[in-house]
């Protein structure tokens, strides 16, 4: 062997051998199952059982009361946590009610000073909340309520709610609340959110907002109002409004599918736009089949959506807060959706082991 080649066989031999590329990190499943059931004892304990450790209450009070004192959040907070359950998030009295039902109606009616004096008191529900520990409140802003049509027959003889807009009633035509243009509902909505975010901000309270459940036609509305934070267009603008890390969504997932034309396709990338921009604050896992302006609420596995590749987005994005039960079908003999809720906690649980799993 000539020596030039001898030295490069050895040279050969003595290098380090080729490093193998690193796995990239798996992510850590930071979201949890959580429940807005009731906070009696009784349905902490049932929770508890079930692994349910993190939860949204009921509303405290419809007004501002002691309930919504700093000491009455205190005491609240101390009697869950005794179950062994985290209070996470607490409802504002601004929930899914049809407006003349509405806790306080005048912010959506945009009446002042009415809703001068009404926003001025969530201001303080939200101080009270930051010095009680809870870190999160979660509202509404409608005024149609939730809609829907007759409801369907679904899996094992279940109903099923339902909406298909040609079937809606719209009687009267118009609410109490007169026509509400999309220039005037954002108006209404800016006007709230730029005096109550700062206070949230401020306190650093997460404001988590329910989209409109249904969207509407863009052009239609229903009964005289158009929904503007029911289409993703209009849940990206309201994001942008007033912006601060505790201005964010109640993601509902459901209600997302429902705005879409193909919510199988379009929904992944949907939860990845807020997740990825840390605006998703809790979520309602739920499932539906159908489409925009025609679809059913569904168990959550049997809709159009694959909530496995929708769990895995969430992790993805690293979300890490709850993922909770909404609007479970109806079975006969099954008083007040116990069972059906049971089912659904198991699901979740069963996905979120999968994904711990998965690394």
């Amino acid at each position: 062997m000539q020596r030039r080649d001898f030295l490069q066989v050895a040279a050969a031999a003595g290098a380090a051998p080729p490093q193998r590329k690193a796995k990239p990190a798996s992510k850590k499943v930071l979201m949890k199952v959580g429940t807005q059931h009731s906070t009696s004892d009784e349905v902490l304990r049932v929770m508890a059982a079930f692994g349910v450790n993190h939860i949204c209450s009921t509303e405290p009070s419809r007004k501002l009361d002691e309930n919504w004192s700093a000491e009455g959040l205190t005491k609240l907070r101390e009697r869950v946590e005794s179950h062994g359950i985290k209070l996470e998030m607490v409802p504002l009295p601004m929930s899914s009610n049809y407006i003349t039902r509405a806790e306080n109606p005048n912010i959506l009616l945009g009446k002042s000073p009415e809703r001068d004096r009404e926003i001025d008191e969530i201001c303080q529900m939200i101080r009270n909340t930051a010095r009680a520990g809870i870190p999160a409140l979660k509202y509404n802003l409608t005024i149609l309520g939730v809609v829907r049509s007759e409801s369907t027959p679904g899996r094992g003889g279940a109903r099923y709610s339902t909406f298909v807009y040609e079937q809606a009633k719209q009687d009267p035509p118009l609410t109490e609340a007169g026509p509400v243009s999309e220039e005037a509902a954002w108006e209404r909505i800016t006007y709230f959110l730029k005096r109550v975010i700062p206070v949230a901000s401020e306190y650093k309270v997460k404001m988590a907002c329910h989209q409109h459940d249904p969207g509407m036609p863009k052009d239609k509305g229903f009964r005289g109002v158009h929904r503007v934070l029911g289409s993703v267009e209009g849940m990206k603008r309201f994001i942008e409004i007033a912006p601060s890390p505790y201005h964010g969504l109640n993601f509902c997932q459901g209600t997302v599918s429902e705005m879409l034309q193909d919510p199988a396709r379009e929904i992944l990338d949907v939860i990845r736009y807020f997740g990825s921009r840390r605006k998703i604050f809790n979520v309602h896992f739920r499932n539906i089949k159908g489409r925009f302006l025609n679809f059913q609420e569904t168990f959550p596995d049997d809709g159009d959506v694959n909530m496995i590749q929708a769990i895995r987005v969430y992790k993805e994005v690293g979300y890490d807060g709850m993922l909770m039960p909404d609007h479970v079908p109806r079975i006969q003999g099954d008083d007040g959706g116990r069972q059906a809720f049971a089912f659904a906690f198991g699901y979740i649980q069963a996905l979120l082991q999968m994904v711990r799993d998965e690394g």
